[in-house]
C-alpha cells in the first residue's frame, strides 16, 4: 500500500499560526500590544517578509489590529467579514430559490424566538427598564411617520443584553447589517410605522408578562412583514 505524504503547510500559514500561538502562550487578551516585527522574527524564526503576511492574514479575521503609528494588538472579536461575506452572497442570490436573505431571516426569527423564553426565566431580574425607554421613543417615532433603523436596532439589542451573552449582539447584529444592506431591493414596506412599533410593544409586553406563547406568537409577527416584501420580490420575478 502507498502511503501519500502529507503535503507540509506553507510557510505564511505556519507563521499565522506561531503568532497566534504566542498570543496564547502568553495569555494576550484583545486590546493587549503584540510585539514588534523584529521581535516576531527573532521569537518565531521567520522572515520579516512571513511575519508581515502573516500579520496581515491575521487582522484580515480579526485576530491582529494594527494600527499604524501606534503598533499592533490582540484584536477584538469582530463579524464585519462574515457580514459583507453574506450580504454579497444574498444579493446574488436574491432572485432564486437560493435566496440567503430568506434563510437569515428564518434562522434569526428562530434565534429570537428561543431569546425571548430565556428571558422570560429570568424573571423581574431582566431588568427591562431600558427597553421601556426606547419603546418610548418608537412610538414617538411612529407618531411624526418614521421609526429609525437605529431605534429599532437598539431594541433588540437591549432586549437580549440581560441574557449576558455577548455573542447574541453580535449576530442578531450581522443579521441585521445584511439586511440593511439589501432593503432598497426589497420595495416598499408593507407595515405602516404604528404596526412596526405595535410589533415591538407586543413583543416586550409579553416578555414582560412572562407569557411564553404571545411571546413567540409576536416574534412570529414581528418578522411577517420582511417575509412579505422577500415572497413578493420573489413573485415579481416569477415568468
Amino acid at each position: 500500500m502507498t502511503t501519500v505524504p502529507r503535503s507540509r503547510p506553507s510557510r505564511a500559514v505556519e507563521a499565522q499560526e506561531g503568532v497566534k500561538d504566542l498570543i496564547l502562550r502568553r495569555g494576550l487578551v484583545a486590546g493587549d500590544p503584540l510585539p514588534t516585527e523584529s521581535d516576531l522574527m527573532e521569537e518565531l524564526g521567520i522572515s520579516r517578509n512571513s511575519v508581515r503576511e502573516a500579520l496581515k492574514a491575521l487582522q484580515a479575521v480579526g485576530i491582529v489590529d494594527i494600527r499604524h503609528g501606534f503598533g499592533m494588538f490582540v484584536g477584538r472579536m469582530s463579524l464585519a467579514g462574515l457580514v459583507d461575506e453574506l450580504a454579497f452572497h444574498s444579493r446574488i442570490t436574491l432572485l432564486d430559490d437560493r435566496n440567503h436573505l430568506a434563510h437569515l431571516t428564518e434562522i434569526r426569527e428562530i434565534l429570537e424566538s428561543g431569546l425571548v423564553q430565556r428571558l422570560i426565566d429570568l424573571g423581574p431580574d431582566a431588568g427591562l427598564d431600558p427597553v421601556a425607554d426606547v419603546m418610548t421613543r418608537m412610538e414617538a417615532e411612529a407618531e411624526v411617520g418614521q421609526v429609525s433603523p437605529e431605534t429599532d436596532r437598539l431594541f433588540h439589542d437591549l432586549l437580549y443584553r440581560p441574557l449576558g451573552n455577548p455573542l447574541v449582539g453580535q449576530l442578531l447584529g450581522a443579521f441585521w447589517d445584511v439586511y440593511h444592506q439589501l432593503r432598497d431591493q426589497l420595495g416598499a414596506p408593507d407595515e405602516s410605522p404604528e404596526d412596526v412599533a405595535r410589533r415591538h410593544r407586543d413583543i416586550y409586553a409579553a416578555v414582560t408578562a412572562g407569557d411564553r406563547a404571545a411571546a413567540a406568537d409576536a416574534v412570529i409577527a414581528h418578522f411577517e412583514g420582511v417575509r412579505n416584501r422577500l415572497a413578493r420580490l420573489t413573485q415579481a420575478t416569477e415568468p
